[in-house]
């Protein structure tokens, strides 16, 4: 969350000719609710049973790019799933500037959604220490701080 997934995803996408397709974004498309939505009616555990079947129907897609959220190489087997199907690609951001980015917007994401500026750094760093064993089984890691698509383009040419 906050890493940039999106952005360079749309970019590196662009650059390789293929299509770019966001997760979330695709969820909410098909579900036709938000994800905050989705969390709050059914709970994290049922997002989740949807985001891994709709992850298994997007990658039904040659030649795609796709930034999936930050917990969905955590659930369901996703991340070797994801390994299987294509290259997977783990950008890496200290907690500080992860917490810089999300400080502006911990409102509109549902895990983040109520928590003081406090509890934000304390949810960003003990998350990211629980879900940095399933990014680390990404075929690659790019430090995202300063990220240029150029980082990542080369794994795929």
């Amino acid at each position: 969350m906050g890493s940039g997934k999106t952005t360079a995803g749309k970019e590196l996408a662009g650059r390789l000719n293929y299509s770019f397709v966001d997760l979330d974004l695709y969820i909410e498309k098909k579900e036709k609710r938000t994800i905050s939505t989705i969390f709050s009616d059914e709970g994290e555990k049922n997002f989740r049973k949807i985001e891994s079947r709709l992850l298994k129907e997007i990658v039904k897609t040659d030649n795609i790019v796709v930034a999936c959220g930050g917990g969905t190489p955590c659930y369901s087997d996703n991340m070797l799933f994801m390994k299987e199907k294509g290259q997977t690609v783990y950008l890496e951001m200290p907690v500080g500037a992860l917490i810089n980015r999300l400080k502006n917007s911990y409102g509109e994401r549902p895990l983040l959604k109520g928590k003081s500026k406090e509890e934000l750094g304390n949810y960003i760093s003990s998350t990211l220490a629980e879900r940095e064993k399933y990014y680390q089984k990404a075929h690659y890691t790019v430090n995202a701080l300063n990220l240029k698509v150029d980082s990542i383009l080369i794994f795929f040419i």
